[in-house]
């Protein structure tokens, strides 16, 4: 018995809602990006923190 590619975790899904998402699936994964897409770079730095990184006493003249 071979494996299916998609697979429902939660729910029914009739075989034509999981033939939809393949599709929509498909048509992303084939898409080109725009030539201006691939020029633009983001953050190499996350804009925040999180807070299990941060130090767990700040002192009381110092806020955020």
């Amino acid at each position: 018995m071979s494996t299916p590619d998609i697979r429902v975790e939660k729910g029914h899904a009739e075989p034509e809602e999981v033939a939809a998402i393949t599709a929509v699936l498909l048509a992303r994964a084939a898409a080109q990006p725009e030539p201006s897409a691939r020029t633009h770079r983001g953050r190499a730095k996350a804009g925040w923190r999180r807070l299990e990184r941060e130090p767990g006493f700040r002192a009381p003249h110092s806020w955020h």
